[in-house]
This record gives C-alpha cells, sequence and structure tokens, in this order.
C-alpha cells in the first residue's frame, strides 16, 4: 500500500507519518527529491528555497516530477509519502494501483498553535505571515507551484485533526483497517 498525504502547514501530516512508521511504513517526502537537488545546487535548505526548489524541478521536469522520483526509490514497498503538494504529483502517484491520497485537515487556529509550538525553521513568527504563506501555497499561477486546493480535493480520504493526539491516534486506526 502507497498512502499519499496532503495538507496545509502545520496539519499533522507529520505526526501521521511518525505514526505509520511505527507501523512498519517506509516514510518519504516529495521535499526529500527537492533537497537532494539542493544539495546538488549547492543552496541552502529553507522554507523559501524548498518552494523555489519545487518549482524548478517542476518546470524542469513537468508537474509530477517530485513524485516520479519517489516511485523509482519505492518500487512496491509499503510507504507513506509525506507533503504531496500539487495534481501533478497525485496523477504520477496514481500510476501504482495501490495508491490513496489522504488529505490531513485542520482548523487554521489549530494549525497556526501547532506551527507556533513546534517552532520549526521556514514557520512564520506571526499570525498575518502565516495566513499570507498559506494563501500563496493555495491556487497556482501555473504547473510548477503549489497547488493545495486542487491537490486536496482529489484525495480518496479525508481525515479530521482537530482533536488530541489520542484522537488522531485511534483515527489513524480506523482508516488502515477500512484500508487493509
Amino acid at each position: 500500500m502507497l498512502i499519499g498525504l496532503t495538507g496545509r502547514n502545520a496539519s499533522g501530516k507529520t505526526t501521521v507519518v511518525k505514526w505509520l512508521e511505527d507501523k512498519g511504513f517506509l516514510a518519504v517526502s516529495c521535499s526529500d527529491s527537492i533537497r537532494a537537488w539542493l544539495a546538488e545546487e549547492r543552496i541552502d535548505e529553507s522554507r523559501d528555497s524548498l518552494i523555489e526548489g519545487g518549482r524548478e524541478l517542476r518546470r524542469r521536469g513537468g508537474p509530477g516530477i517530485l513524485a516520479e522520483m519517489l516511485l523509482e526509490r519505492l518500487s512496491g514497498s509499503e510507504a507513506v509519502i509525506d507533503s504531496i503538494r500539487t495534481p501533478g504529483e497525485v496523477e504520477a502517484l496514481r500510476s501504482r494501483d495501490d495508491f490513496v491520497l489522504i488529505e490531513v485537515r485542520a482548523g487554521r487556529d489549530s494549525r497556526w498553535e501547532r506551527s507556533q509550538e513546534r517552532g520549526r525553521a521556514g514557520d512564520p513568527g506571526d499570525k498575518k505571515t502565516f495566513i499570507a504563506q498559506e494563501k500563496s501555497e493555495e491556487v497556482s499561477v501555473d504547473e510548477a507551484g503549489q497547488a493545495l486546493i486542487a491537490t486536496a480535493e482529489m484525495a480518496d480520504m479525508v481525515l479530521f485533526n482537530d482533536g488530541s493526539i489520542e484522537d488522531l491516534h485511534s483515527d489513524l486506526e480506523e482508516m488502515l483497517e477500512r484500508l487493509s
């Protein structure tokens, strides 16, 4: 089974990935493809360089290139892919019959609080910037940009994550049973 995750910043995708890893899934991210390219180009990794690196790779290789690069590495493995941000990536991943796209969804206030608690590099320090950053990732002006709304619309399932970590884990157990 190949599970793909999409969702907005701080929705809980990383928490879902960690839970699935504990269940034996191999964890990869579309961002891994970008990180490898940034390292080859000797570009420092930041949120902005990851976004622009993704755009550049998509301009060069097409809208599904990040997913295609991961598929080469996975070859049938039970895996979870984090950070799916474009319809082209979803279309590339659908080449595997066992692919399921899950949107991890949480309200803006919950995500803002999580963003502040985790203190990840590149997370904005004020809510206005957080909202502006989110807005810029919703709709792409071309196939090279992020398109979170269109990607979420392609989801096979939605996992709501506004409750406790225990609620999320319980929902994940149910989801995995349905998918198996």
